[in-house]
């Protein structure tokens, strides 16, 4: 089985957990493994980026392994998530570096993990309340939580804990209709990965 290895850089641990089992995912689709190398996870956006412009000196330098793939996280914080997601695009230095996919949630990753509420039922035992679009920075954790509560669990981890079971049970056609910018990753990522597994 060929193996795709990944390097992260995540603005928090909902994102890692999402990303890492969401990979998994993309990459088995055509028969490979997923191996991942959190490079960030912790102290928000700003810090995933430092250590993102870091990691491409040493690159340039040539003191680290180069992936097949690199994976930048973070949320849009409602702003445009394009706009947000060129930015960061943008901040790739021209050079070796190998492919780099963008996941920039619209407006919190918590609707990353709500995208599919008839799947979501079915790995928790109820469905996320939908809601218009809000920008509210705990809006969206608080029914992560009230959706995993009403299943019947107690969300220990803040709801990651379910990340796994979520994540398998996504039907991912509905949930990017319903995500444009999940749409946006998952596409990104089919793409790199089968062109990382075709190579000869």
């Amino acid at each position: 089985m060929p193996n795709v290895t990944v390097a992260l850089f995540a603005e928090d641990v909902a994102h890692e957990e999402f990303l890492s089992a969401m990979l998994d995912r993309l990459v088995a689709e055509p028969g490979g493994r997923a191996t991942l190398d959190v490079r960030t996870s912790r102290g928000g956006h700003g810090r995933a980026m430092e250590e993102f412009r870091l990691w491409q000196r040493a690159v340039a330098h040539g003191v680290v392994a180069l992936p097949h793939l690199v994976i930048v996280a973070r949320d849009a914080n409602c702003e445009n998530w394009s706009q947000v997601r060129t930015d960061i695009q943008r901040s790739v230095r021209p050079g070796r570096l190998p492919p780099v996919v963008v996941a920039c949630p619209d407006p919190y990753v918590e609707k990353w993990y709500m995208a599919d509420p008839e799947s979501f039922a079915q790995a928790v035992g109820a469905a996320p309340k939908l809601v218009r679009r809000k920008c509210h920075p705990g809006r969206y954790k608080q029914l992560l939580l009230q959706a995993i509560r009403n299943g019947g669990h107690v969300p220990r981890l803040g709801g990651i804990e379910f990340t796994r079971e979520i994540v398998q049970a996504m039907d991912l056609y509905r949930a990017g209709q319903s995500e444009p910018s999940l749409r946006a990753f998952l596409n990104d990522g089919r793409a790199q990965i089968r062109q990382i597994l075709n190579r000869p």
